[in-house]
This record gives C-alpha cells, structure tokens and sequence, in this order.
C-alpha cells in the first residue's frame, strides 16, 4: 500500500474537521445514582451465609472425573468456594445496617455440582436453619465449579550452544483455560422471599513453558492464586448488590443555530454550566422555533444537572409538543425513568 502524501493527508484532516464542525449536539457525561439491583429489607439485621457448593454423595465420582478432565488442582473447588464466601463476609461485614454477619460451618447442605443451580431450600429449612444460628437472612452460594481446558504446542526456540552457535530446540507451551461459574441465592425469613437469585462467571487465563510438558504444565504456578484471588472478588462484589451504585451515563446537547448557542457550549465544555444555561434560557423565546426548541431541550439538561427532573421534564415536553424537537421524546423517556429510580433510592434509605 502507497503512502499517504502531505496533500492527501491534509484533505482527510480538512474533512474530518469540517465533518466535526457541522455536528449540531455534543455530548457529555454525568454520575447517576441508581437504587440497588437487590432491595434489603430495613429490619434484616443478622445475616448468615453458607457454602452449599460442594457435591452431593452421589455426584462425587462424577465430579471426580470432571476435575481429572478439566486438569483441575485438587481440592481447587473447595478453596476458591471458601475464599467467595470470605470474600462476601468482607463485604456485608462493612454494611452498617447489619449487626452481625456469620459463616454457617455446620449446615451440611450439598448441591448436585457440574455448576447448575440446584432447588431452593425449603422454607422448613431456612426456618431450623435461622432459629439456630440466630439470623435473619441466609446468603447461600449455591453452587461453585471451575471448568479448565489445557492448550498445549511445542516451539522452536533458538539458544547458544556450548560452542557459541545457535541451534532450535523444542520449548514446551501450555495454556491454561479456567471458567469460574458461581451462583448465590439470598433468602429472607421473614417475608419467605428468594431476594436475589444470581450467578457470576470468570475466565482466568494462565500461561506457563519448559523444556519438557511436565516442566510446562508446573510453571503455570499462579493458576491456582489466580482462581482464588477471583474468587475472593467475586464474593466481594456479590456483597454490593445491596447498596446503591454510582454510574456514569452520557447527554446530547445543542451547539448550533446561533452565536449564543455556541457561546454557550465554550462554557459548558469549561465547566461553567449555570453560566451557559444563562444563554440557553436567552434562546427559549427566539423567533425561530427550531433554536427556541434547541434551547428549552438544553434547559432540560441543566436542570437534570442541577437534580430537578420534574423541571427537566417540563423543559423537554416542551421542547417536543411546542417545537417538534424529535430528541425530546427519547429524553422524557430517560427522565421518568431516572425518576422512578431516585423513588426506589428514597425507599432503601
């Protein structure tokens, strides 16, 4: 392929300027708080969490074989589910709502293994289960599996010999491929309520080479620290379902039409966004209804900055129904919904 030339190059420069100054929004980003993927009932204040991962008797030989299959470490599955739990405990334990969060060693609870949910416990059991440990909710990981697949190639690898000539010799490569699936299920006693019922999965790649597969195999030391380790985070951010979570979420808005329209875009992109919506409110009654539309469109994206939805609201209906700024509606959409939202954030409070 030719090179560019200096001419060609400018040309291309020129257009993508001139395709960027014709753009008639731009856009930018604000932090949103949004209510908890999972509601914590306000009078749960003792949390048990147990591990029911580990197989059930008649699935042990085939779990047996799975792990002699997958190459996995021995007891892995036990430790990376253990490590889950301490990671969740971490978590709730930091949870000011709860006055005691508990690891339940004694339950004796199995689940059919091979990373599939198995059936809710049975209310009877989550009662005996709560009354003896004194909680008032049960986080369970239902199940705990991690599935490997190895890749294995021989290359050529030039080295020096004694002589100081160099010579190919075969270098042994394996990768490891370990998919790390958990599932969790959080009841609640008292209004006899499955709260949450989800899994999270993780691929974890380890690498490691030698002069022979055995030598190749064994290098892939941090394999087993690697599941771990993700494991732990995995319970960890499982214990944050609970809690609000702050989000970065984008805006369109209108930088073209007049003088001040752009004005005020040089503000906004300085920062000084009450001092552009100045010029924005100026444009509201202009003569010409596409820039007074443009306007009462942006004067809803101040006041959603500012946290007044109902008046972001009023601004964008008024953008559409008096000035047809198609935008509009898909914002009034966004709006209510945000709105909706901070409901449900005032309730979890």
């Amino acid at each position: 392929m030719s090179k560019l030339t200096n001419k060609t190059y400018i040309s291309i420069l020129t257009l993508a300027l001139i395709v960027s100054s014709c753009a008639t929004t731009n856009k930018m980003t604000m932090g949103v708080l949004e209510p908890a993927p999972v509601y914590m009932p306000k009078d749960i204040h003792n949390i048990g969490i147990i591990d029911r991962s580990l197989p059930s008797d008649e699935n042990t030989e085939l779990d047996k074989l799975d792990k002699v299959l997958s190459a996995e470490g021995k007891n892995l599955d036990k430790e990376g589910a253990h490590r889950a739990i301490l990671g969740l405990s971490d978590k709730l334990g930091k949870n000011q709502n709860f006055n005691e969060v508990k690891i339940i060693e004694n339950a004796n609870l199995r689940s059919p293994g091979s990373g599939v949910f198995p059936a809710s416990l049975s209310w009877e059991t989550v009662q005996q289960i709560c009354d003896e440990n004194d909680v008032d909710a049960l986080y369970v990981l239902s199940y705990y599996d991690t599935d490997s697949k190895v890749d294995y190639k021989i290359v050529q690898k030039k080295i020096k010999n004694p002589l100081g000539l160099e010579i190919s010799v075969p270098e042994h490569h394996a990768t490891i491929f370990t998919h790390l699936k958990t599932g969790w299920r959080v009841y609640d006693l008292k209004d006899k309520l499955i709260l949450d019922e989800y899994n999270v999965n993780q691929n974890i790649t380890t690498t490691g080479k030698g002069i022979n597969p055995v030598k190749a195999l064994g290098a892939v030391a941090g394999r087993k620290e690697a599941v771990l380790e993700k494991s732990n985070t995995i319970g960890y951010n499982y214990g944050a379902r609970i809690l609000p979570r702050s989000v970065r979420v984008s805006r369109d808005y209108f930088i073209k039409g007049t003088d001040k329209l752009e004005t005020a875009n040089r503000r906004a992109i300085a920062g000084q966004w009450d001092s552009a919506a100045e010029l924005w409110n100026e444009e509201v009654s202009n003569s010409d209804n596409k820039i007074a539309g443009r306007a009462c469109y942006n004067m809803a994206i101040i006041n959603e900055i500012n946290g007044n939805l109902d008046e972001a609201i009023e601004w964008a209906q008024k953008a559409y129904t008096d000035y047809e700024i198609k935008e509009a509606i898909r914002y009034i959409k966004i709006l209510r919904y945000r709105k909706e939202n901070n409901r449900l954030l005032a309730s979890q409070n």
